[in-house]
């Protein structure tokens, strides 16, 4: 393990959970309460079955309590959010007025759940008020939340800035703020966004940066931002980039055939949680409703779904309701779940980052795991490039089908399995067991045209594009309905004589038809 610090705190060149009791850790490593942690943190983590730090922990706490800058760099699953969220729990002043003292900004919505919930559990004894704050749901929530009082935010950027420029989110107070992911949200683009936020914020303040990498962009925003910040990096000397108690298997697959060989890999003994990574989002649901007809209790996360139907499955997978997850790489990071035994690369991945982003899933917190990657004709020399990149010596994929006798034998699978989940082992609830939550504060309607059940009001994308606060006609169902219909005035004439006195019935028959008219566009 290594500490540096410098006036930069960063070297020149890149030199890269629910809450509960990980791995065996270092019976020498010391505790919470040893680094001085307050007593009611402490408690809390006890409950949870958390009394020893890990590495990241162990080196980030003593210069963190302080309240000086750190940047730690250290792989995914490895109890960063610890690392930070307790020494931010420690200088939060309770009660206060409201306004937030701390701010976490983070890549993914995923990531700002399981963020928002470890700081919660962790402050449970503190009185400590945490608030996630994301796109994919109604402004209005947030809003309110902020409005009654909040002591830290856990947010992505973008919905982070709007709410900060419309001056619902006031960052006037923050005396903490922590960028989770960093190189996660140069990847996407938020790298503009965080410079605002942190423009935004007091100049007197602790800032601490988590960043698996340590690209240039992120090294120039850490020179601007930190001040004089401490880089630890919580790996031993000799370690690599991949989690050395993930065993990898790489299969070169056909693709007619890689729905029966998941299905028998997804029975191999002692498997738990299983994520299984695709390119697209089509890739994904088709892989999903596929397992499901197989018998398998499995859900997909991707950009398709509404922000309700993701937090739906995540909670199911959570939960082993589900125990498998089919997702795209928009899940890469920020799920932190217990139990996942194997990783499945159904394609194989675009670069050695992505890999390790992937395969990071399993393996965590001093537990082994299992990865599997199919990797396409097409994808050998993406492959090579991977295995050269990460030195994992396995430079060419096993040619590989269903049926082979090597697949049984590298997973430990029974040499009768078939590609059907056996009756008697579907035990798990499914996703319909778990409720998926109603996101558009409207009313459930018929959808006339394809019989399917839908939901009045406003869409992720329709709530996001208009200012806080402000509702739209037709958002709840109401003033579309309260709204009085304009009556037409007709005179008809037959043979230059007019007909005034048939207009009423005529004016009858063609309100009615109107009203089927504006039925059939408004769901």
């Amino acid at each position: 393990m290594t500490l540096e610090h410098s006036e930069a705190g960063l070297p020149e060149v890149d030199t890269s959970h629910p809450l509960t009791a990980g791995a065996p850790v270092r019976t020498e490593a010391p505790t919470f309460t040893e680094l001085g942690v307050r007593e009611e943190i402490v408690r809390a983590l006890a409950e949870a079955g958390i009394e020893r730090t890990f590495a990241i922990q162990e080196l980030t706490l003593p210069i963190a309590l302080a309240g000086d800058d750190v940047i730690g760099q250290a792989r995914t699953g490895t109890g960063k959010t610890l690392g930070f969220g307790v020494p931010l729990l420690q200088r939060i002043v309770t009660p206060a007025d409201g306004v937030p003292q701390a701010l976490v900004v983070v890549p993914t919505r995923e990531l700002c759940l399981q963020v928002t919930h470890d700081i919660t559990d962790a402050g449970k004894y503190l009185g400590v008020r945490v608030e996630a704050i994301y796109g994919g749901r109604p402004y209005e929530p947030q809003i309110a939340s902020l409005r009654k009082g909040v002591d830290v935010v856990v947010g992505t950027p973008g919905r982070l800035l709007d709410l900060a420029e419309q001056r619902h989110l006031v960052l006037g107070k923050v005396r903490n703020l922590v960028l989770d992911e960093a190189d996660e949200m140069l990847d996407l683009g938020f790298l503009p966004d965080i410079e605002r936020i942190l423009r935004m914020v007091p100049d007197e303040r602790q800032t601490m940066l988590f960043s698996a990498t340590m690209p240039g962009p992120i090294i120039k925003l850490a020179r601007t931002f930190l001040n004089q910040p401490t880089h630890i990096r919580a790996e031993e000397n000799d370690a690599g980039a991949i989690h050395e108690r993930t065993k990898q298997f790489v299969y070169r697959a056909h693709s007619l055939d890689k729905a029966e060989l998941i299905a028998r890999v997804l029975q191999s003994r002692d498997r738990g949680l299983t994520m299984i990574f695709t390119k697209t989002k089509r890739t994904a649901q088709k892989i999903s409703d596929d397992l499901v007809e197989r018998g398998f209790a499995s859900a997909a996360v991707h950009g398709d779904l509404g922000q309700g139907a993701r937090e739906q499955a995540l909670r199911a997978f959570r939960a082993g309701k589900v125990d498998v997850l089919v997702a795209t790489d928009v899940a890469a990071r920020g799920i932190d779940v217990e139990g996942v035994t194997h990783v499945i690369n159904y394609q194989c991945p675009e670069d050695e980052k992505t890999y390790v982003h992937r395969i990071g899933r399993t393996g965590r917190a001093g537990r082994e795991g299992v990865a599997v990657t199919l990797v396409d004709w097409d994808e050998e020399t993406r492959w090579k490039g991977i295995s050269d990149a990460l030195g994992l010596n396995i430079p060419e994929a096993v040619e590989t089908y269903s049926t082979s006798d090597h697949l049984f034998t590298d997973l430990d699978i029974a040499t009768d399995t078939t590609g059907r989940l056996p009756a008697s082992q579907r035990t798990r609830a499914g996703l319909a067991a778990e409720v998926e939550e109603d996101l558009s504060g409207g009313k459930k309607s018929r959808n006339r045209r394809t019989g399917r059940s839908g939901r009045t009001g406003s869409s992720a994308a329709t709530t996001s594009s208009r200012p806080a606060g402000q509702s739209q006609p037709g958002d709840d169902g109401e003033e579309s309905e309260s709204k009085p219909r304009r009556k037409r005035s007709r005179t008809r004439t037959r043979g230059g004589v007019s007909q005034g006195e048939a207009a009423p019935a005529e004016e009858s028959q063609a309100s009615s038809g109107d009203d089927l008219v504006a039925d059939a566009i408004v769901f």
